[in-house]
């Protein structure tokens, strides 16, 4: 089990760092050279920043100096991969804690307690992640396919697919740590189940042996008291 949790917090530390890694890169996307008539200029645009660079090498990038002037589905996955930035901090921190290969946490029952915890963190920040690359990608595909739009339409940038895979790095590394708390349950269960069954059976058998030192002894009948007076009676008569 420990081995499993190392594998699940290592997949999670590493689908960590791949979402933040999409959250401040400038190529979520891309100009299309197929719709571009100078190829040796491209555009490329992030959540943060937008950049142009040219055949020569030289890239200069703009901030967005705006909030409130940005798109809604920009602000929207902003929202989204901070979030899942957070959540998958908060998991790595209570899955260190929560191992059983550490020696922090408390006792067995807080220390699974604190790994199902980063399970659930793990998991929330994966789907935070896919769900703002998916939207950024739905945006860009409903632009590049619409006839209507003449302008100079994109390309899915490098950005998204690293944050669909961190993404499902981490849902897998939040699945494994659960179904790691799911075990330890389950085992807990039917040791306390064992020990349950054999109380009854031990008292069964005591009161068992207890029996036939009863019947050892048995209690003088009224038919017998009734005898010895009468026989008491008859010898102080006769005196």
């Amino acid at each position: 089990m420990a081995g499993l949790q190392i594998v699940a917090f290592l997949s999670g530390l590493v689908g960590l760092g791949a979402i933040i890694g999409a959250t401040v890169s400038n190529e979520w996307r891309a100009t299309s050279r197929a719709s571009s008539v100078i190829t040796a200029t491209w555009v490329l645009q992030g959540l943060w920043k937008n950049c142009a660079g040219n055949a020569i090498g030289a890239l200069h990038c703009r901030p967005h100096h705006t909030i409130f002037g940005l798109e809604d589905y920009i602000q929207a996955c902003r929202g989204l991969m901070i979030a899942a930035v957070c959540l998958g901090f908060f998991g790595c921190v209570s899955a260190l804690v929560g191992m059983k290969c550490t020696k922090i946490g408390g006792s067995d029952q807080s220390k699974t307690k604190t790994t199902c915890f980063a399970g659930i963190n793990f998991v929330l920040g994966g789907l935070c992640s896919i769900a703002a690359c998916s939207l950024y990608a739905h945006r860009i595909t409903s632009e590049f396919f619409n006839p209507f739009i003449i302008d100079q339409k994109y390309e899915l940038g490098a950005a998204l697919f690293i944050g669909w895979a961190g993404g499902i790095l981490c849902i897998l590394g939040g699945f494994v740590l659960c179904s790691s708390i799911t075990e330890s349950f389950s085992k807990s269960h039917s040791q306390a189940n064992c020990v349950y069954k054999g109380a009854p059976s031990h008292s069964h058998i005591t009161s068992i042996t207890r029996v036939p030192a009863q019947a050892a002894n048995p209690r003088p009948s009224a038919a017998n008291s009734n005898a010895s007076r009468a026989q008491y009676f008859d010898k102080n008569a006769y005196v």
